[in-house]
């Protein structure tokens, strides 16, 4: 019998991967990453009509079915319908990621929108980032697992960042002559928690056939001015952001065969940010 082939092993023919957050710019790119990959991205995103969207873009890129879905993660029905759809479409689910988080943007269109120190960090601002980046994991993966369970195989990817594993550094979001900007509170603690449901999940669901592991991403370049790009570089070992293309190619790796051996793991990819 022949040695099996390697790259077989990051192909996903027929998986079907629900990817939360889908309409935005990593979920795009996870899309057409597994579509390439031989698999049917479904894209599960707040705004619907761009989820259709990008979903219609997908397929005709890549001739590879796949499926846009109004969801808001933090709803139960609401995920809950998302689950029915993708199993009355395909029947089954092999993979979910969970990418859908409110991360405040700081490119050219966001300048000054982020003011509010911690002290005056409206509750209500902390509550619905909790609802979406972490209860919508925690809600996502709940719907999911019980087709996984019953396939006796499945993969769940929790995405974090590497402001889940490290402070946030100020000084990245501050102009000289503007107001004070910061990363909030909020993004850092989901993120963190987020690696935490990851081992849960991974020890909860030790012997079912069911991995989970996180991918924690670094910026991503995304139209941000040259000031910021210049700062975040000095600060990794790379020297650059990454490109969405690079945080999919991760992502392949978690979802495929080639992971076969892992689960409760931290892929970071990061451009050494966390190695200094």
């Amino acid at each position: 019998m022949g040695r099996e082939c390697q790259a077989e092993r990051f192909r996903l023919d027929n998986h079907v991967v629900i990817i939360t957050g889908g309409a935005g710019l990593l979920g795009t790119s996870h899309a057409h990453a597994i579509a390439e990959a031989g698999g049917h991205p479904v894209l599960a995103d707040v705004d619907g009509p761009k989820a259709s969207a990008v979903a219609e873009q997908v397929q005709a890129s890549h001739g590879q079915e796949a499926l846009g879905l109004e969801t808001d993660v933090s709803q139960k029905e609401s995920v809950r319908a998302m689950v029915q759809a993708t199993l009355a479409r395909f029947g089954r689910i092999d993979a979910l990621v969970n990418n859908a988080a409110l991360d405040p943007k700081f490119d050219s269109a966001h300048q000054g929108k982020h003011v509010n120190r911690f002290e005056d960090f409206p509750l209500e601002a902390w509550q619905q980032a909790v609802e979406v980046n972490i209860t919508g994991m925690f809600l996502c993966a709940q719907a999911v697992a019980p087709k996984m369970l019953e396939a006796g195989k499945g993969v769940i990817v929790n995405v974090s960042s590497t402001y889940g594993l490290v402070g946030p550094d100020q000084r990245l979001y501050q102009r000289e002559g503007q107001p004070p900007q910061y990363k909030p509170v909020t993004y850092t603690v989901s993120k963190a928690a987020a690696v935490g449901l990851t081992r849960y999940l991974a020890t909860y669901y030790a012997g079912t056939g069911i991995r989970v592991n996180t991918l924690t991403p670094g910026g991503v370049f995304a139209g941000h001015d040259e000031e910021f790009v210049s700062r975040y570089a000095s600060r990794t070992v790379m020297g650059r952001m990454a490109s969405p293309q690079e945080i999919s190619a991760a992502l392949l790796f978690l979802l495929s065969e080639a992971s076969s051996y892992m689960t409760g793991a931290n892929l970071v990819v990061d451009g050494g940010w966390t190695a200094w």
